[in-house]
């Protein structure tokens, strides 16, 4: 069994560097950049507006007469509790300890152009909804693959990967990542965790998405502040360092050096790989997971909830993202050679701020919570699509019980087929937002035009 099991894990892990390769890194920007095109650069001139209508203005009267199951503002924390995760803290560790700090660099530049993308599959989550038997809205790539191109057997394909990756990527793998931070932080035993996460997991996700709208739009806000202000701690005691900071991580994207310990001759499409993938990775614009959670907000025009939706790229990538960059290179820790989660947390103690790792231990903690309620309603609306109503609390339930058994398992082979299974949901996402462009501009004319 244990031979049978090294060679699955060999073969996926070959699978996941053909999926995660070249090819799906091209598409998944040159996707963003087509976007960015045909929408004339729509996420930097309206950035503002995106976060005013996101964070500050109060949602109209006429748009909760709307239909849909939650506000603009819970979408985006539902959509951002899945996004905002262990990929924050350790992706972005891997991507410098393996790529070099150019990496942060070209995560920047996947986040900018991604926005773009996000925008899109918002507004297409919401253009092709639906609403089932008990008045609640469906909606993502499946929806719009089936009802805008006429591609059923494709929606079917998206489905069974977000359902699959729901259980690895969106639960096991968090679940693990919690109860390894706790055990290594505070002794907290591996099946105490599990069994904890199963209980409040299960009081959240057993109500639906209004209740993890509510919930996430409680603890979404309150984590991201946590770990930024936390960050921004930490650069104000070493302000000084931050100009070389940044010098090195634009220096290191287009001319990677060997660092000391870290890694060996690392060259520029390394450099930029990892800082591709980790920025998907993290983000996951392209991916086609955040547009379910966009279709249930009520909302009276697609364009109102897609400009929403993009502020969730912006916050993850170019705010979350980048302060756990510039930690990691503000002392040098990304030449030690550590790696992952290890990094980030040796970068805080580095820093002469006290408490850097139970600070790390903390945020991936709620992190990873976090992220586990988002991925539970993808994969819902996932299975909901393949076998019907019937099959929600019998999923729910599985759900739950498999965030209690991650936490005592040692994971390695299911994020190799969570990474796999995440790859694969990205080719008929991103097939669809091509071929459909022609509808996403026309709804953005169409929204800007009777503004």
């Amino acid at each position: 069994m244990d031979a049978f099991l090294k060679s699955l894990e060999n073969f996926m892990g070959m699978l996941s560097g053909w999926i995660w390769g070249a090819p799906l890194l091209v598409l998944l920007v040159g996707t963003g950049l087509w976007l960015t095109i045909r929408l004339k650069g729509l996420q930097f001139t309206t950035l503002g507006e995106s976060l005013y209508l996101a964070f500050i203005k109060k949602q109209d009267a006429d748009d909760d007469e709307e239909e849909g199951d939650i506000s603009h503002f819970q979408a985006l924390m539902t959509a951002m509790s899945a996004t905002v995760g262990t990929g924050n803290i350790a992706g972005v560790a891997t991507a410098i300890a393996l790529g070099g700090p150019g990496a942060l660099f070209w995560m920047w530049i996947t986040g900018l152009v991604g926005m773009a993308t996000k925008y899109a599959e918002a507004v297409l989550a919401v253009v092709y909804r639906e609403k089932d038997a008990n008045g609640n809205m469906s909606g993502g790539p499946m929806y719009y693959i089936t009802n805008g191109l006429g591609w059923k057997w494709m929606g079917v394909l998206f489905a069974v990967f977000a359902a699959i990756a729901a259980f690895g990527i969106g639960n096991m793998v968090q679940s693990n990542s919690m109860a390894d931070a706790l055990n290594a932080n505070f002794n907290v035993p591996f099946w105490v965790t599990g069994l904890v996460t199963m209980i409040f997991v299960g009081l959240v996700v057993i109500g639906g998405i209004k209740s993890i709208g509510r919930v996430t739009g409680f603890i979404v806000p309150f984590m991201v502040l946590f770990y930024v202000v936390s960050c921004l701690i930490v650069l104000i005691v070493n302000f000084a360092d931050i100009p070389s900071a940044f010098g090195i991580i634009f220096n290191h994207a287009f001319n990677p050096t060997a660092a000391t310990g870290g890694f060996a001759g690392s060259a520029v499409m390394l450099t930029i790989r990892m800082g591709v993938a980790r920025g998907v990775f993290s983000n996951e614009s392209g991916l086609g997971s955040a547009p379910i959670a966009a279709a249930a907000a009520r909302t009276k025009h697609p364009v109102t909830q897609a400009l929403v939706s993009m502020t969730q790229t912006f916050i993850d990538t170019i705010i979350v993202c980048t302060m756990t960059g510039l930690v990691i290179v503000l002392k040098g820790a990304w030449t030690t050679g550590k790696n992952g989660a290890d990094l980030t947390t040796y970068s805080f103690q580095l820093s002469a701020v006290p408490g850097g790792e139970y600070i790390v231990t903390i945020g991936l903690v709620l992190f990873a919570f976090s992220t586990i309620l988002g991925w539970c309603y993808y994969g819902e609306k996932s299975i909901e699509y393949l076998f019907g109503e019937k099959a929600i609390m019998p999923y729910r339930a599985a759900f739950v019980l498999f965030a209690g058994i991650g936490a005592m398992l040692k994971l390695s082979l299911v994020w190799t087929i969570a990474d796999v299974f995440n790859g694969l949901m990205a080719f008929p996402n991103l097939i669809a937002l091509i071929a459909l462009t022609p509808v996403i501009v026309k709804t953005t004319k169409d929204y800007f035009n009777n503004k």
